[in-house]
């Protein structure tokens, strides 16, 4: 029987409660149980049993991360995806991220094609904390861009469908953020049949509109309040839709892109399916760069902000780790409730619940994350209790 390791002295969340005092006990590499530690007894245990005392803080399953544009000092599509991919998985796991959706920002059609192909290549590579791409357009509304190069905008054609559909049969998950306006029902319907995760974002779409989109296959809405249609008390519009939908959303939780309060409103509405965090990371992500360039625009980096030279919001400068601290310390979400944002809810929008977001007895123990009390970065995968 291979050896057992035993995991105590932090709180342990399994994706859905949150155990005091308890211990983690992994066997061949999955979750054997979390049980009371004081039902654990030395002479119970195998002699060859590995007992591992953390220091405090919370033990996790991995976090994850569906809107990575960049990191490392990379844009996604800037030159050569498959470098790329790697060097933005490996930022994002230094910065206590196991898994990542690489994010492509709007892009000519070559590039998207040569992303998607990168990213196929990915996955029959194993990259590490490679889980799937999202392509963030570029079939948008331009009415609000937001970043995004207008010149770029389209609406979706044919072989645009076939070659995101093809994709999604390459890779763990693929992801596409459009909008209603530059996507027909049929083609929605076609991507979910497919097993592409739809998204609908970048929209100045109605609430009527965006229920259609929902009914045909689209299961979720890209940064919540940002680059969409606000909601209004006579035309609810797409972020009324998103609330008053059962669709997921994500949402950037810097208190740069979306007020407290609003966070708070997102957090109380959207339970079920669920709110999940992304960083909506750009190329500075996990370096000290002061800026960088996007489709020949420089973007600044200044007091946790990332704009263009007229203010435009381009990106966020913000972890995983860090959002986590923002929705529990700043807007009082329940501890457990906010670690599902950043593992459970994304795993189960992706289909990936089987290997990710819980720590369910037969789980697979990948990536485990330990994080101080105040949600800051500990360890990560093998580094947990290295130093305990």
């Amino acid at each position: 029987m291979s050896p057992l390791t035993i995991y105590t002295g932090a709180r342990i969340f399994d994706g859905a409660t949150l155990f005091e005092d308890h211990a983690l006990v992994i066997e061949a590499g999955c979750v054997r149980e979390i049980t009371p530690e004081s039902a654990l007894s030395d002479t119970a245990l195998p002699e060859e049993a590995k007992r591992i005392a953390l220091q405090g803080g919370v033990l996790a399953p991995g976090l994850l991360d569906l809107q990575v544009n960049g990191g490392g000092g990379v844009m996604l599509g800037a030159g050569d995806p498959a470098h790329e991919i790697a060097t933005i998985c490996a930022a994002h796991r230094g910065l206590g991220t196991a898994g990542v959706l690489p994010t492509l920002i709007t892009a000519r059609r070559e590039t998207v094609g040569a992303v998607l192909a990168a990213g196929a290549q990915a996955a029959r590579d194993g990259v590490a904390g490679f889980i799937g791409v999202h392509l963030e357009g570029p079939h948008l509304d331009l009415a609000r861009k937001g970043a995004h190069a207008p010149e770029l905008i389209r609406p979706m054609e044919q072989d645009d469908l076939e070659m995101i559909c093809r994709a999604a049969k390459t890779m763990p998950a693929l992801m596409v953020t459009l909008a209603p306006e530059a996507a027909t029902p049929e083609q929605i319907a076609a991507l979910a049949r497919a097993g592409v995760i739809v998204s609908l974002g970048h929209s100045d779409c109605s609430y009527e509109r965006a229920r259609v989109a929902f009914a045909a296959g689209a299961r979720c809405v890209t940064h919540l309040f940002n680059a969409m249609s606000p909601l209004g008390h006579r035309e609810p519009g797409l972020v009324g839709a998103a609330l008053d939908s059962e669709v997921c959303a994500g949402i950037i939780a810097d208190l740069v892109h979306v007020s407290q309060p609003a966070l708070g409103i997102a957090a109380r509405s959207k339970r079920s399916p669920g709110l999940f965090l992304v960083t909506d990371a750009m190329a500075v992500a996990g370096t000290d760069l002061d800026g960088f360039t996007l489709n020949d625009r420089w973007i600044e980096r200044r007091d946790g902000r990332l704009t263009l030279a007229d203010g435009t919001l381009a990106g966020a400068d913000v972890s995983l780790p860090e959002a986590l601290g923002v929705m529990h310390h700043r807007v009082g979400c329940d501890l457990a409730e906010v670690l599902g944002m950043a593992t459970r809810v994304p795993a189960e929008l992706l289909g990936l619940g089987a290997t990710f977001g819980h720590l369910r007895p037969g789980a697979e123990a990948v990536d485990l994350v330990h994080l101080g009390d105040d949600l800051s970065l500990i360890a990560l995968g093998s580094e947990v209790g290295r130093s305990s």
